[in-house]
């Protein structure tokens, strides 16, 4: 599982993009949130690199914290 820290995540809609974003690139991938701490615990066989790509693409620049 690897951990994500997009500090600009604060609401649904930000956290339905970040899901719909991650999905797209493994729609087998399991997401938790934990929208207090800015955080996405995402379990895929899809690169970290690739889903921190991803998500600058829709606006939401992540690390892998």
């Amino acid at each position: 599982m690897t951990t994500f820290h997009i500090p600009d995540m604060s609401c649904g809609h930000c956290k339905s993009t970040v899901d719909k974003t991650i999905h797209s690139l493994d729609p087998s991938a399991r997401i938790e949130f934990d929208m207090p701490a800015r955080k996405v615990f995402v379990e895929s066989n899809t690169d970290g690199a690739a889903v921190v790509a991803a998500l600058m693409k829709v606006g939401f620049p992540a690390s892998v914290a």
